[in-house]
């Protein structure tokens, strides 16, 4: 597989500091002679970034000029408040967007205006003739909230039909679990561009938690493999093998990109890129 021969695009989290908001920019160049589709950054529920959110996106696209997603969260927020922000967005130039449901965040009675994205992504169309690109998040192992995987690839196509581009994945361990879940939608109409997304392999402990926090599973074989080893460069070494390995297989089987979730880090994702084939 050419490196070159598919797109990939890399999410970005808003730093807390001006060396870490230095460190994104100096990342954001790395990527961008990958080349990179687009960056994403992430968006806390109910506007708990949103400050974070804007400085980080208008910092890369000023620094690469590689195209922006701002993530905009649709639970606990008003309508007059998420039309002002994609106004904000708008007059910035970026025309792409990742557009989630989100966690309604602890102290928050109500849902507010968008309790599911897809009135979120209706509210956008309808309030700006189409001019964003939406991405939206997928679960290829099901949506820890769904009733069962069914109603989730019934609810999943139904936001997808509501005017997107495509979506990205949670990140997965097993190629099988990706191409199935496209399988599924396929058999329901859907054919719109699902990307994967991958997670680098840090720690296993790491590993662990961000799986049980997003329904994610570890093939017993990989938490046996990681247990296996007493020296941290080592696993990250075959953390890298194994995702890129992963990476590959999914690419030669058709799926149209990855999108990689940095942890804002370069070598993790750098050392991935490097060793596809």
């Amino acid at each position: 597989m050419a490196k070159n021969s598919k797109t990939f695009s890399f999410e970005f989290f808003p730093p807390k500091t001006a060396s870490g908001q230095e460190k994104v920019i100096s990342l954001g160049k790395e990527f961008e002679s990958v080349p990179a589709e687009y960056y994403s950054v992430t968006f806390g529920a109910g506007g708990s970034t949103q400050q974070g959110t804007i400085d980080t996106c208008r910092s890369l696209f000023n620094a690469t000029k590689v195209p922006i997603a701002p993530h905009i969260s649709g639970i606990g927020s008003d309508k007059s408040s998420i039309k002002s922000m994609l106004q904000l967005y708008k007059d910035e130039g970026f025309k792409k967007l990742v557009v989630l449901r989100g966690d309604l965040p602890s102290g928050f009675g109500s849902a507010g205006d968008f309790p599911y994205a897809i009135n979120l992504i209706e509210f956008i169309n309808e309030n700006f003739e189409n001019y964003f690109e939406i991405e939206v998040g997928a679960y290829p192992e099901t949506h820890p909230e769904a009733l069962s995987p069914e109603d989730d690839i019934q609810h999943f196509c139904q936001k997808m039909s509501a005017g997107v581009r495509g979506a990205v994945t949670q990140f997965f361990f097993d190629s099988d679990v990706y191409f199935r879940f496209v399988e599924n939608c396929q058999k329901h109409g859907m054919d719109k561009p699902i990307t994967p997304g991958m997670m680098p392999i840090m720690s296993k402990e790491g590993l662990v938690r961000m799986a049980n926090n997003c329904g994610a599973n570890i093939p017993t074989s990989l938490i046996n493999k990681l247990d296996s080893f007493n020296n941290e460069d080592d696993l990250k070494k075959f953390g890298a093998d194994y995702i890129a390995s992963l990476v590959s297989a999914l690419i030669d089987k058709g799926a149209p990109g990855i999108h990689f979730y940095t942890i804002n880090q370069l070598n993790p994702t750098n050392q991935i890129i490097n060793l596809i084939d």
